[in-house]
């Protein structure tokens, strides 16, 4: 039969015996974690900056660029590097024209949408469907201007789709490219300052497009009023997802250095949406030539409409 000895735990022996011989033995205890919190740091900082920090996703940053390199390991001169710019799904693509029509206060652009998996699909086919709008919905407001005019004859205007995409695409593409060589440069210069990469600024403006899309269908109304109403409420829509996208990244930086950027990235959108309004649906009216009829005794009669 088994002695109450025989029933102890060798190993609380052996402990209690070390620590008796050892008293600054150090020895671990199950109730306590083992691992030390990796933003211990964290607790120095500022109670405010916790929110920027979530609101940037720094704490995220150095792990999405990790899996991004997984994803985009392919080099650049193969199908396959190129195909992960467009390897996203529909929903995805929907919840980030939501999230661009319907912006949350607060809530960062890039963090909430964009960071996970950046994409050219929705960017390229938003300007590509609004190339087209713009350019049919102009041709149908002139249309509608003049008809009932006996002076006026029809004649599309095509060359507004190659004005429309040249002036469109060029918006998408250089101005994303100029705002990244800019925070890369501040970023060398401020500490603090969070630079995004140029497929992330392509995204932010790519989606921020969309809500001019049906705008550009109700240009067609020939109302000069309505059309106004309607740039200014698309775009308050698009440049405050600009503004609250971009200015978590350059508020570190000097005052005037960051509400100037803020304010420039702000009047290039507004000088894109009023350029397209004022050249696209509200061109000045052409006078068209009176035509000319032949009568019958030889001589010719000029009619005024």
């Amino acid at each position: 039969m088994a002695t109450v000895d025989d029933l102890k735990f060798q190993e609380f022996d052996d402990a209690a015996n070390l620590l008796a011989a050892n008293p600054d033995a150090t020895t671990i205890s199950i109730d306590e974690p083992v691992e030390i919190p990796k933003n211990q740091h964290s607790r120095l900082q500022e109670p405010g900056r916790e929110e920027d920090d979530e609101l940037l996703g720094t704490d995220d940053s150095d792990k999405t660029e990790l899996l991004a390199g997984q994803k985009k390991s392919a080099p650049f001169w193969t199908f396959e590097y190129y195909q992960t710019f467009f390897d996203v799904d529909t929903y995805q693509v929907l919840d980030r024209i939501k999230g661009s029509v319907f912006p949350v206060p607060g809530k960062n652009f890039v963090r909430l949408y964009i960071r996970s998996n950046p994409d050219l699909y929705g960017p390229f086919w938003i300007c590509a469907t609004l190339v087209f709008t713009i350019a049919v919905s102009g041709n149908l407001s002139n249309f509608f201007i003049h008809l009932g005019k006996p002076t006026y004859h029809y004649v599309p205007e095509f060359r507004k789709v190659s004005i429309a995409a040249t002036t469109i695409y060029a918006y998408a593409w250089l101005v994303p490219l100029a705002l990244w060589g800019f925070l890369m440069w501040r970023n060398s210069k401020v500490m603090n300052i969070v630079s995004y990469s140029f497929l992330e600024i392509v995204c932010v403006y790519g989606y921020s497009l969309f809500i001019y899309i049906p705008t550009a269908i109700l240009w067609i109304i020939p109302q000069k009023v309505v059309r106004w109403v309607l740039v200014m409420f698309s775009l308050c829509l698009s440049g405050s997802v600009l503004v609250m996208t971009f200015w978590p990244a350059v508020r570190d930086d000097n005052r005037r250095i960051a509400l100037a950027t803020v304010g420039t990235i702000v009047l290039l959108h507004a000088l894109l949406a009023v350029g397209c309004l004022a050249y696209f649906f509200d061109a000045p009216e052409l006078d068209f030539p009176a035509p000319i009829i032949p009568a019958h005794n030889g001589t010719t009669v000029i009619t005024k409409s």
